[in-house]
């Protein structure tokens, strides 16, 4: 069970505190992926079930992608007790959006690419929601480096984690990621050649790199050689987005010719 606000602040409203950021990053998320439907002049209606789709893919996936974490099935909880307050897993919930993007789609009939619109919105969401990790959960593995967390025993409780070491700030370091993401991707990446619908292929393949090698200072569960199921799952996806950049760099697909970058705000969104 999460602290709520009032009992880890000492001040403010008696609900969930994790709960709190992750809705504050969804907001955001909503304001950032608007903000860009107007800036580059899209008014299509069936951009809101796009949205709706990628909620409710992320939201299942995220829950769903955590309940078999053993192969005795009977030390994994219920299913629909899990649904409801089990473990939620970040990664699985942005296979769950990607594929629920797409399910609405083809529902509705949708034929663009749109990871440009949700590329600075995911990232927003990421940064805020692993605020509310950090002030929920355990911060990460113990480390001698003075920047260690160190919690007390009270703190440490309700995080699972161990009192009076100090532990890495593992969320402090993947939100200190996505925020340099964020720039790179609102001040760079917005305005560049590369190809309609990539900024998100990049963004989240950068962040697959990234996630797999801070997963060493997590503390999260090692299942197998070494490696934690956060890992082992990167193992596979990292490969796949790194053949997609490559293939689209051999056919000369990543970047658009210069002669079809515009200058001014709108540059490239009459095809993005």
């Amino acid at each position: 069970m999460y602290p709520t606000i009032d009992t880890l602040l000492g001040f403010g409203p008696a609900i969930d505190t994790h709960s709190a950021f992750v809705l504050l990053g969804l907001i955001a998320a909503g304001v950032i992926y608007w903000w860009e439907l107007r800036r580059r002049g899209v008014s299509d209606p069936r951009m809101p079930w796009l949205v709706i789709g990628a909620l409710a893919g992320g939201s299942i996936m995220a829950r769903l992608g955590t309940w078999v974490q053993h192969l005795d099935f009977s030390q994994n909880l219920p299913f629909t007790e899990h649904m409801i307050r089990g473990n939620a897993s970040i990664l699985s919930g942005l296979v769950g959006a990607w594929l629920g993007v797409h399910i609405a789609k083809k529902i509705v009939g949708y034929r663009e690419r749109t990871g440009d619109y949700f590329a600075p919105a995911v990232c927003a969401a990421l940064i805020l929601g692993r605020i509310g990790c950090l002030l929920t959960e355990n911060p990460g593995a113990p480390t001698r480096g003075g920047w260690g967390i160190v919690l007390t025993p009270e703190q440490a409780e309700y995080t699972g984690s161990a009192a009076g070491v100090g532990l890495h700030p593992s969320f402090v370091y993947e939100i200190a990621f996505h925020a340099i993401m964020f720039v790179v991707l609102w001040f760079w990446l917005r305005h560049s050649r590369l190809a309609p619908g990539e900024m998100l292929t990049v963004y989240i393949g950068a962040y697959a790199v990234f996630r797999f090698f801070v997963e060493f200072v997590r503390a999260n569960e090692v299942a197998f050689l070494g490696l934690t199921r956060p890992q082992m799952f990167l193992i596979v996806t990292i490969p796949l987005f790194a053949a997609r950049i490559m293939w689209l760099a051999r056919r000369g697909r990543l970047l658009v010719p210069r002669a079809a970058v515009s200058s001014g705000p709108n540059a490239l969104e009459v095809t993005a």
